[in-house]
Parts: structure tokens; sequence; C-alpha cells
């Protein structure tokens, strides 16, 4: 079922980078209706993807070659088209359709709805500008899902701030760091398969939620996703055993972590890519032990495969081309192991080199602040002024020296944590009062 979506979304993608090069608009909906039909054996999976906007415009459905629709199902069996209430609905927001395909699948199971939501959502992390409608019916159930992103001159999100931040400044956005492009070798397998041309990788990095504007927030690395896209930005399926076994050749020390696990395949299949859990410090400090709990941040490492053979111009070659790829990455990456070992760990360096800084910044800043706590309470404790004393211990509201050294400590803590510093790269808002929401938080490009 994923292959036959994600052929589809290629089709539509490739079509698309025409337009796009040629200067058109490339926004537009995308929809993926998915339901179960109970026949006198067997129950069927059926998929419609419907496509709608500037995104698409140009089509010809009627003059689809029959080959290319071979290469995009080739194990599927035909459909009735679905429900036209549902078509209505889309089409009222996007206008008439250009694209519907329809498709069967004989192996109907509800795991497949969380299998197509995760790739649909990672395909809108790379492709925000195409709302993404999702309607997946099993029996009697009906799970529905809408992926979209406002557009900014930054990337933004539906982000929501940490339940600390109460009101006050927040950036709702992540700031993507573009990392070098490396340049693929093709093995030999992959030649003689009909692979050619010019293959490479561009990295791209993503921190979040952005914390730049309060430098002394204390923060905690707590995840690494690693997500593969194709050249025509369509996600790459299945577990990657390459980027599994990674964490075993990186230079953790360097990077500025401790470790990295690379998560179960259970837990890959809902969240797409490849996941490390990043290996925590052992807190030993009972003052740092005291202090509010760190802001927990995620990275999204980025890698687009990049492809060009002057001698594929054909749309069907074209994605025949893709599917290659996909099918000989392991081998490609394999391949050019040394390479691309190093140039994650260098785009990882490059993105919390920053946040490596920070952390030490914060360590001085802590120093500094038990100097002027200690100085503070000599002050006031070796003092023989009693009136100076009382005065002191009056204003604070506190009766005596010890409940005087705690309000002075969580005084001074506030004061310093949540110093704002503005950033002019930052899309700022402000946040009163954010409302409850189950929606799981979501950065996008």
């Amino acid at each position: 079922m994923l292959r036959e979506i994600q052929q589809v979304l290629r089709f539509v993608q490739l079509l698309g980078k025409r337009r796009q090069q040629s200067g058109l608009n490339v926004k537009g909906g995308l929809l993926v209706l998915v339901w179960t039909e109970t026949g006198p054996s067997v129950q069927s999976l059926n998929c419609a993807v419907a496509a709608a906007g500037p995104w698409c415009i140009g089509i010809n459905m009627k003059a689809l070659q029959p080959d290319l629709k071979e290469c995009m199902f080739p194990c599927a069996c035909p459909c009735l088209p679905p429900d036209p209430e549902e078509l209505c609905a889309f089409t009222d927001l996007y206008g008439s359709l250009r694209l519907l395909l329809t498709f069967q699948m004989k192996d109907a199971s509800p795991e497949w709805c969380a299998r197509i939501e995760t790739f649909l959502h990672t395909y809108s992390l790379a492709n925000a500008k195409i709302k993404i409608h999702f309607k997946f019916k099993f029996s009697q159930q009906t799970f529905q899902r809408d992926f979209s992103v406002k557009i900014k001159n930054k990337a933004g999100g539906n982000q929501r701030p940490p339940e600390c931040v109460k009101k006050g400044c927040w950036c709702q956005g992540g700031h993507p760091v573009l990392g070098d492009r490396l340049p693929l070798s093709i093995p030999p397998a992959a030649m003689d398969q009909g692979l050619f041309g010019e293959l490479s990788i561009q990295a791209v990095t993503l921190l979040s939620p952005c914390v730049l504007q309060y430098p002394n927030l204390p923060t905690q690395l707590t995840h690494i996703q690693v997500l593969v896209y194709g050249p025509s930005n369509v996600p790459v399926t299945g577990p990657s055993t390459f980027f599994q076994n990674l964490p075993a050749h990186l230079d953790c020390q360097e990077v500025g972590l401790h470790g990295l696990h690379c998560s179960s395949f259970k837990d890959l299949v809902h969240s797409g890519g490849t996941v490390y859990t990043v290996e925590q410090e052992n807190c030993e400090d009972p003052e740092q032990e005291s202090s509010p709990a760190p802001i927990r941040q995620s990275l999204l490492l980025y890698i687009f495969l990049q492809h060009s053979d002057p001698f594929t111009y054909q749309l069907s070659d074209m994605m025949a081309t893709e599917v290659l790829i996909e099918r000989h990455l392991e081998d490609i990456l394999n391949n050019n192991k040394q390479a691309v070992t190093k140039a994650v760990q260098t785009e990882l360096k490059n993105t919390l080199k920053a946040q490596n800084q920070r952390k030490k910044n914060q360590q001085k800043m802590r120093s500094a602040a038990e100097v002027i706590l200690g100085s503070s309470l000599s002050i006031v404790s070796s003092s023989s002024n009693m009136d100076f004393r009382n005065a002191c211990l009056h204003s604070m509201k506190m009766s005596d020296t010890y409940d005087l050294s705690a309000s002075l400590r969580e005084s001074l803590r506030r004061v310093t944590s949540w110093k704002f510093t503005p950033k002019n790269i930052c899309y700022s808002a402000q946040v009163e009062e954010y409302p409850e929401s189950d929606e799981p938080t979501r950065t996008e490009i």
C-alpha cells in the first residue's frame, strides 16, 4: 500500500519539479482515502489518491501511459471510485481534480493506518506547501488527520512552547542548518541494473524547540531523527540498516554527546525514519539537580538524495531511476560509508556547537551565582548590626538565614534563567495562555 502511494506522490512531485523550474506555483492539496471492502472470503483495502490545485495543473489523466500505470501499481488491482461526497469536500477547497488514481490491495489490516499516517507526516515535513488530508475507514471505525503548515520566511510549525512557558515571547519555529553537498559513488551492482548519472546527498538539520532567546534556560537533547528523501522529495520507506548501525561509528564525544542508541523497529514504524535516543549525563551536582527541569529538544536530520542524468528525461524513466536508487540505497550508503559517516558527524557537530557552548556559559553563570549567593549571605550573617540583619530578613519575608538562603537562590535562579534576549532570526509570538491540546508537537521546514 505504501509503495503505491509513494509512486503516486513521485509522479506528481516530478511533474511539480518541472513546474517549479518554470517558475509556476506548486501549492495545492492532496487527498488520501483508504477504506475496506468486505468480500465473500477476503477483506480488501481500497485506496484513492486525489490531487488538486496549481501544483498538479498540466496532468492529463487520459494521456497517462499504460506503462506508467504499470510502474506505479505493479501488484495492485483496480477498484471502484470513492464516495463522491468525499471528493466534493476536497474540490470545494482546491478546485477541480487534476489527478484521481484508485487501486485495491488484498492485505487489509488496521496497522496500515499508522504506517500511512507516519509516511504522510514525513512527506509533509519537506513539502509544506502541500496540504494533505488523510482519511482511513476500517470496518466501523474512521480515522482522519490533516497535515498543513503556514509558510513563513523561517522554518515554522504549530510548535507548542514548553509547559513552563506561561506567558512572554516564544519562537514559534526552528532554524534549519544547510550542510554541504556530498557526491556519492554508485556501486557496480546498481550500475548493472541501469543506475547512472550523478548522485549526491544534501543534509539539513533542525533543532527544536528554539531557545535562542533564552540563553540561560537549561536544555536537554533527547532524540535525533534521521529522515531520508528521494530525488523527488518523497520519503524513502522501510528501515535503514546503515543508519541503525551508524551510532557505533560516530565519535559522540566530539559531537558533544555521551552516547546514542537506536530505537526498536516497532518505534520506527510510528515515528518514521531512524530514531536515536540520546544518552543522558548523570547529574552529581546537588545544586543542578534542584534547578528546574530542562527544556527537552529533538534534532531532525534530513538526508535529501539528489540525482541528475542527462539521458534520463522521460517521466517513466525518472520514476524507474528513483525506484532503483531506493532499492540499492543500502549498497550506495555502504559503498560511501566513510564519507557519509564523516558528513553526518560534521553536521551534528556544527548544529550542536552552539548548544555545547551554551552549556559551558550556563556552567560559568551557575558558578558566578554561587559566589553572589555566598557573598550576600556572608554579609547578612556576619553583620553585627541586628537592625540591618532584621531589615534584610524582613524585606525577604524570612525568619532566619537558612530560609533566606533558599529564597535568594530561587530568586536568583528565576531572574537569570528567564533572561530574554531578542533575536532577529526568531519568529516570536506572544504567549498568554496556551490551550491544552493532544496534538503532537510538529516542526516543519
